[in-house]
């Protein structure tokens, strides 16, 4: 005989088990409810990044300069006296060139010839570890003002061939926060220092904390947004750029692209973020990413050139290859 303890539970009393086409259609509704409550979810999750990205947008949504109330600063009457500190001897920040022309890192310039042009030019202004060695054709090789990133001392002084002996007459300016241009233990003023004994023809300065705070108030007051609040660095394209406007009487921009570019590049089109790096990242994915990341300290490098834009009729700067007019 058979165990009674042995047999499956049956169902309760007086409780009918469910005909087989009821609970089929009741597991087909479970399901379908299912994939109603993914939809909706899968729709908020849809929105919030959209309106994430919307809002990445709006991170620096750059106002008309005919829309200011204020005047805007005249960099023309920025003191340069205690603005740059010299790093090696007591000299004096050479001041005033007529013309200068500002000679961008962009694969732009490849392919252009441009190198007599440039080495016409007056007083011609690179940026961080740029090399001219084998593209002087396109980009020249005179180089009166280097402007050099914090991040950018090491990767300039480890190549002195390149950078310091190859053009002796190059004056550097180098920038950063002064915790790591000055700070007691270790300060980049103190290696930069230990590379003017072994080349003593060297001349160097360092932007002043004073200065620093400046060019922070004036990306404040040209874009309504506060650097830190916004997590944004200054990029050294800022920093050269106004230190040409203060130098120079006229500046003309070689390889620098109109704050509208990335918008209306050809998709397929590719350009390398540097002509001196060919397999880089590209420009555009490097500006966007830039622009419109909220997460961590990002240069705002569209914002910036907006910025050049409004400043191009008041301080006589002109843009080429690509030409922004």
């Amino acid at each position: 005989m058979c165990d009674p303890t042995s047999l499956p539970p049956g169902p309760p009393a007086g409780r009918r088990p469910l005909p087989l086409s009821r609970r089929r259609r009741e597991m087909s509704s479970n399901k379908e409810q299912r994939s109603a409550v993914f939809v909706v979810v899968f729709a908020l999750i849809t929105i919030l990044i959209v309106y994430s990205s919307n809002s990445a947008h709006d991170v620096f949504r750059y106002g008309s300069p005919r829309g200011r109330t204020r005047r805007p600063v005249d960099l023309k009457k920025w003191s340069i006296t205690d603005a740059y500190v010299p790093i090696l001897g007591n000299k004096t920040l050479p001041s005033r060139c007529h013309q200068c022309v500002i000679v961008t890192s962009s694969s732009h310039l490849l392919g252009t010839k441009l190198g007599p042009e440039i080495e016409r030019a007056e007083c011609t202004i690179r940026m961080n570890d740029a090399p001219t060695t084998g593209y002087s054709a396109d980009v020249g090789n005179k180089t009166t003002f280097r402007v050099v990133a914090h991040s950018s001392v090491f990767r300039v002084l480890r190549r002195p061939q390149e950078f310091v002996n190859r053009t002796p007459e190059t004056v550097f300016i180098f920038w950063g926060p002064p915790n790591k241009m000055q700070k007691p233990q270790g300060s980049l003023v103190r290696v930069i220092q230990r590379a003017g004994l072994v080349f003593p023809n060297m001349e160097a300065y360092a932007v002043s904390p004073g200065r620093m705070r400046q060019f922070d108030d004036l990306f404040r007051g040209e874009t309504g947004k506060d650097r830190e609040k916004s997590h944004s660095w200054l990029s050294t394209g800022w920093f050269t750029m106004v230190i040409a406007v203060e130098l120079c009487d006229h500046v003309h921009v070689y390889g620098m692209v109109p704050p509208d570019y990335c918008s209306q590049r050809p998709r397929r089109q590719r350009m390398p973020y540097h002509y001196y790096e060919p397999k880089g990242p590209d420009e555009c994915v490097t500006y966007i990413q830039n622009e419109h990341s909220r997460k961590g300290n990002h240069h705002r490098f569209i914002t910036e050139k907006r910025v050049f834009s409004s400043w191009a009729q008041l301080y006589g700067i002109t843009f080429s290859h690509p030409s922004w007019t």
